[in-house]
């Protein structure tokens, strides 16, 4: 790989990274000023209306275009700056390193789930300044209106614009580039993954869910890193996004309270999604060296799909 960065130093990758997610932000800030113009929504109201669906649907449009903005722009523009080899490559559309690391990856997730709702739980009972509190009062009240369904059509919208859209563009933003840019500024595959989870909660501004959206970033670059490709992080943080839209759509109490979970399945779910991610990285050839000393680009590299 490091013989087809063209900016090799993880310090400037760095900045090129924040400077594209600061700008892309900004661009989308400005597109979505000019679409609400254009469909009549008032911009200085105070408190938004989601009770009109005209309202609710171009918002949640806007939803969509923030992950092809924000999180797809930024890691391209970001690999045609630093990388010369092909940009898919370098962003992690390969083949797995081993072929059942795709349904893997899945069962890790679908096994941590009542781990993750417990660290929800235990989140939610953690005091936070009232400005949080506000923010997530209005996060609650908008994705109240965007999962409120009528028909099959508007659960299948969903599952597009709020499960696979991010799905997509997360990884892409947050595996592909910010966690291989941790990895080498530090050397090392755990504290990378570990940084970019805590990032990858963080830049989500949404402070009552941290500790669990923290866990699933460690979890899906865990997955990213020990398969080598994208496609295996993107495939479990579907599933998780998918599975919630759905559970939610029929089941709309579950919007603003995470299921109960008792102590004993959150240990037992834990310790099912330690053993197979322990499984998981057992069956991984890959290697620090590997990744970073190997040219990537070669005819008989086995990351290459």
């Amino acid at each position: 790989m490091n013989q087809h960065l063209r900016i090799p130093s993880p310090g400037k990758q760095l900045a090129i990274f924040l400077g594209l997610f600061g700008a892309s932000f900004l661009l989308f800030g400005i597109l979505s000023l000019i679409v609400l113009q254009m469909n009549g929504v008032p911009l200085m109201s105070g408190k938004m209306d989601w009770s009109k669906p005209g309202v609710v649907s171009v918002f949640k449009w806007l939803q969509g275009l923030s992950s092809v903005v924000i999180f797809f722009l930024t890691a391209f523009i970001f690999t045609l700056i630093t990388y010369t080899g092909k940009p898919f490559y370098f962003l992690g559309f390969k083949k797995a390193n081993q072929p059942n690391m795709y349904l893997l990856a899945v069962v890790a997730l679908f096994f941590a789930l009542p781990f993750v709702f417990w660290m929800g739980e235990l989140n939610q009972k953690i005091p936070l300044p009232t400005w949080m509190t506000s923010m997530e009062k209005d996060a609650l009240e908008q994705m109240q209106a965007f999962l409120k369904v009528n028909t099959p059509i508007d659960v299948w919208v969903n599952v597009f614009i709020i499960a696979l859209l991010p799905a997509i563009g997360e990884e892409l933003c947050f595996r592909s580039v910010l966690q291989n840019i941790m990895i080498r500024m530090t050397r090392s595959p755990w504290a990378g993954i570990f940084i970019t989870g805590f990032l990858f909660s963080l830049l989500h501004f949404q402070f009552e869910g941290f500790l669990p959206r923290m866990l699933l970033g460690i979890i899906l670059g865990i997955l990213y890193w020990y398969s080598g490709s994208i496609w295996t992080s993107i495939l479990a943080h579907f599933f998780n996004n998918a599975l919630q839209v759905l559970v939610v759509s029929y089941m709309p109490k579950y919007v603003d309270t995470n299921p109960s979970i008792p102590v004993l399945i959150a240990v037992v779910s834990l310790i099912a999604t330690l053993a197979i991610l322990y499984f998981y990285r057992k069956i991984s050839t890959i290697t620090y060296s590997k990744v970073y000393e190997v040219d990537e680009l070669t005819p008989h590299n086995e990351f290459i799909a």
